[in-house]
């Protein structure tokens, strides 16, 4: 008597199991493009319901709602940081895209508005109550991120080659 090999193999006589077992690649290349799909899908704003980019998460973890100090501050080449020695600069989150701000030291609070473009590449900053100081008027600009290397942002004036900059460390 000759062996059946192929029950041996496939003991089971039901259409479906053959139909898995002569289809298997296929079917494991199509569970793993399904995993890999729905792994693949962006967060989202809870605010919103918009999907959230990576530079939006990135912008929202390591910028927005946390103190900030300037480490240095040049206006068209000349080093002012000592005026902004003592104070600390916040962006709270409104939506992704803009919010309110505070800058504050020992004596006073400031406070403001901000707003970034989609991209996150443009920070536009206004410090406007109380009354407005001098120093602070540097501020009151469209900035570009040279740099977000967290603990150090980098910023210079959008659209301007001077040699304004300022870099701000995450405290």
């Amino acid at each position: 008597m000759i062996p059946d090999y192929k029950n041996e193999y496939m003991p089971h006589n039901s259409r479906f199991i053959k139909v898995v077992f002569k289809w298997r690649l296929l079917i494991a290349i199509i569970f793993a493009l399904t995993i890999l799909y729905l792994g693949s899908c962006k967060k989202k704003d809870p605010l919103t319901g918009e999907q959230i980019t990576l530079a939006a998460q990135y912008f929202e973890a390591n910028i927005l709602n946390r103190n900030f100090v300037v480490d240095s501050a040049y206006e068209n080449g000349i080093d002012i940081t000592a005026r902004f020695a003592r104070d600390t600069f916040i962006l709270y989150k409104n939506t992704l895209e803009d919010g309110p701000m505070k800058g504050f030291n020992a004596d006073s609070v400031y406070t403001g508005s901000w707003h970034t473009s989609e991209d996150y590449g443009k920070l536009n900053i206004q410090i406007n109550q109380p009354a407005l100081l001098n120093r602070y008027v540097f501020f009151n600009r469209d900035w570009r991120f040279i740099e977000k290397n967290i603990p150090v942002m980098k910023i210079s004036p959008w659209g301007s080659l001077a040699l304004t900059k300022v870099y701000m460390r995450r405290l």
